[in-house]
């Protein structure tokens, strides 16, 4: 993946997208797959904004069915089915338990009744993916972070869990091989039109500060929380990174304060504790967690769980805006998710909401208004396409002997599953990288599988234009461990050659990443 400014000045395209999250990704994708020419770009990273701030989960919505909202969800368990079966590596099962306490909103036979819906919706019913009723005894050994006290029983249903930034980027990479133009840190400063017709926009190069022109005869806004429209409402969701308190299924629990869904989920050996659901009017660029948040989801927390958690205790932390449709709907969470696309005076096609689940199906949408107004007729081409970095073969033959060989080039084996869920096919680079230098097989922290191959390959292969980039979005480190400015320093030491850095440019991205990080503070510090 390479970023290149210049294949955008003054060229002509079918379709310019402005926004790289999951919507625009997906769009770029398939459009390049129908035969448009495409261009994409983001003012910022790809999936910098919300797209990297989700719960890492590609599910169905359980919660909406007490909504009654069953079209979105039915629309989402047909989209998670999909994606397991054409990205194996990229969206894996996970099994949720809900516990059943004495004073739960829900009680058991209301549970039992809605699973029984979700997996008739799912298609599951008959398989080893229905839902499964516990005792009190037996569902706290399958879960023992749970407080045994109040239990009085539980539940296990299936779902899927994602990595969402390499998500982003993989298709991305997809859109690239397919013909798109894709440059990321690339700002639109104004939009062209003629005749009262959106027809293009002059754009800057942020990391040079070059200018151009793009011209397109279709441009499609989906720049999320960016948008700025009347008619829609954002939300915050805040998530915690704690140590590991599960296996290797998640729970989703109810908060007692507010009566909202809230879940525990094990990621990458740690747990993933969100999300919070509130309305949010301030700063779209200065997103932060605040105590509040952080009391919220530790109070409810440790209202079922063995443990005691403190803030202490907390390895990580993200913030994220969600964009909604406006609705009258007093809480955020009574909010339908449901996506849609409108159509300005114009011209300009604006993404409004949605859910990164169904993405995919609502890019389709967007793109088959383009072949419309482009009068091209060509169905869509990603419903039921392999992804990109999916190896020809047998998926499971292949991922059992790739983690072998990771193996015997001595890297241990949960990083070596990580590893694979991560580049698929495009591990054998890494293998190379591996077999030049054997000390790139070595973990750049202890208590997590990511290795020094992974990260300079990543730097090399993967667009990456700040430090930031690679240590939240590449590889989650930024979120995931606690690190001294010492520790961070040596990371960019160790990448600065790969992706050009002098010595003054490699103070400067060590700087912009300290700053963007807040809780960072002198030299010796704790870094989050």
């Amino acid at each position: 993946m390479k970023r290149d400014f210049v294949q955008l000045a003054d060229q002509y395209f079918d379709v310019l997208i402005c926004g790289g999250g999951i919507y625009g990704a997906w769009t770029a994708y398939d459009a390049a797959l129908r035969g448009l020419k495409v261009a994409i770009i983001d003012q910022g990273d790809w999936a910098s904004g919300t797209s990297s701030a989700s719960t890492k989960l590609i599910h169905g919505g359980l919660r909406y069915l007490e909504s009654l909202d069953f079209k979105l969800v039915k629309k989402a368990l047909r989209e998670r089915e999909m994606l397991k079966k054409v990205a194996p590596h990229r969206v894996w099962s996970l099994r949720f338990g809900i516990p059943v306490f004495k004073d739960s909103r829900l009680n058991s036979i209301r549970l039992k009744v809605g699973l029984m819906l979700y997996d008739f919706l799912a298609g599951a019913l008959g398989s080893d993916q229905v839902h499964r009723h516990f005792s009190r005894d037996a569902f706290a050994e399958r879960f023992p972070c749970l407080n045994p006290t109040l239990l009085t029983g539980g539940f296990t249903y299936a779902d899927a869990q994602t990595d969402d930034a390499r998500l982003v980027l993989e298709l991305i990479d997809g859109a690239l091989s397919a013909g798109a133009v894709c440059v990321n840190y690339c700002k639109v400063t104004g939009f062209i039109e003629n005749k009262g017709q959106v027809c293009g926009a002059k754009v800057q190069d942020k990391v040079d500060g070059k200018t151009a022109a793009v011209y397109a005869r279709q441009i499609v806004n989906t720049i999320g929380q960016w948008t700025a429209e009347s008619g829609c409402r954002l939300t915050k969701g805040v998530h915690l990174i704690l140590p590991k308190a599960l296996g290797n299924e998640a729970l989703l629990l109810t908060a007692k304060a507010d009566g909202r869904v809230f879940f525990m989920i094990p990621w990458y050996g740690l747990t993933l504790l969100g999300t919070t659901d509130t309305d949010y009017s301030g700063d779209v660029d200065q997103v932060c967690v605040e105590a509040d948040e952080v009391d919220y989801l530790l109070t409810e927390a440790n209202r079922v769980l063995e443990v005691n958690w403190t803030e202490a205790d907390i390895i990580g932390r993200y913030a994220g805006l969600r964009v909604l449709k406006q609705s009258s709907k007093t809480t955020p969470s009574a909010v339908s998710r449901d996506w849609e696309l409108k159509v300005a005076d114009n011209g300009l096609l604006t993404s409004i909401g949605g859910k990164i689940t169904s993405a995919r199906e609502d890019a389709a949408q967007i793109v088959n208004m383009l072949c419309e107004n482009l009068g091209i007729s060509e169905p869509c081409k990603t419903n039921g396409r392999p992804f990109p970095w999916l190896p020809d073969q047998d998926y499971q033959l292949w991922s059992k002997a790739a983690v072998a060989e990771a193996v015997t080039l001595g890297i241990d084996k949960e990083s070596a599953q990580w590893l694979i869920w991560r580049h698929a096919k495009r591990v054998s680079m890494i293998f190379q990288l591996i077999e030049q230098d054997a000390a790139l097989a070595r973990r750049i922290t202890p208590s997590l599988p990511f290795i020094l191959a992974d990260l300079v390959f990543c730097a090399g292969n993967e667009m990456v234009v700040h430090l930031e980039d690679l240590l939240r979005r590449r590889i989650p480190l930024l979120i995931l461990a606690k690190m001294t400015q010492s520790e961070l320093r040596s990371l960019a030491e160790m990448t600065a050659t790969t992706l050009g850095w002098d010595e003054t440019a490699l103070n400067n991205e060590f700087v912009m990443c300290v700053k963007k990080n807040m809780n960072c503070e002198q030299s010796g510090s704790i870094f989050f």
